[in-house]
């Protein structure tokens, strides 16, 4: 750990203050909204060089929720995420680039046993201390991927038309993290 002026430069999520939420088209025209509750890793910030800074995360694939018992038993089973051979999520960055105000960030999620670069764009929130005067930082970001590129290939057509599930999903992100010691 390193600190740059006052800033800690290596910060631990907080799994209580942070979530990974997604959303992907049902029937084609209502979009179904879902989490993974259970969030981890660390973020190092080195704030005078951007380009040195990382993420690492790691979601458990049976927290997901979409608050609704059954999906998310179908979810969770070999149709979908197939959370006993894959129990995690990960996400590994590999660059980390200042645009202006945000913050883009390149990396390696694995998803059901596959792995792929994804790009996020982020944007810092802010650094604050909790009530016990600890240090936290905060980052919101958000991404779009095709889940079919990550083995995620259920699908079955409705007598109407379309398609049940759709295979485009946005992922938005918010993590507050706190200083390691």
């Amino acid at each position: 750990m390193t600190d740059t002026a006052t800033r800690t430069s290596v910060w631990t999520i907080d799994p209580e203050h942070s979530v990974v939420e997604f959303s992907v088209k049902h029937l084609k025209i209502a979009t179904v909204k879902g989490r993974f509750s259970d969030v981890t890793g660390q973020i190092t910030v080195d704030p005078e060089h951007i380009q040195n800074s990382s993420v690492d995360v790691e979601m458990r694939a049976a927290s997901i929720d979409t608050r609704n018992v059954k999906r998310d038993a179908h979810l969770r089973s070999a149709d979908f995420f197939d959370v006993e051979v894959f129990p995690t999520l990960t996400f590994t960055s590999s660059r980390v680039v200042q645009a202006g105000d945000d913050i883009v960030i390149t990396g390696d999620l694995t998803m059901h046993g596959v792995t792929r670069q994804v790009t996020l764009d982020a944007e810092f929130n802010g650094e604050a201390a909790d009530p016990t005067g600890q240090p936290i930082i905060s980052y919101s970001a958000k991404t779009e991927l095709n889940r079919k590129d990550f083995g995620l290939n259920w699908g079955t057509t409705v007598e109407t038309g379309g398609v049940l599930v759709g295979e485009d999903i946005r992922i938005t992100i918010d993590i507050q993290a706190y200083a390691s010691v």
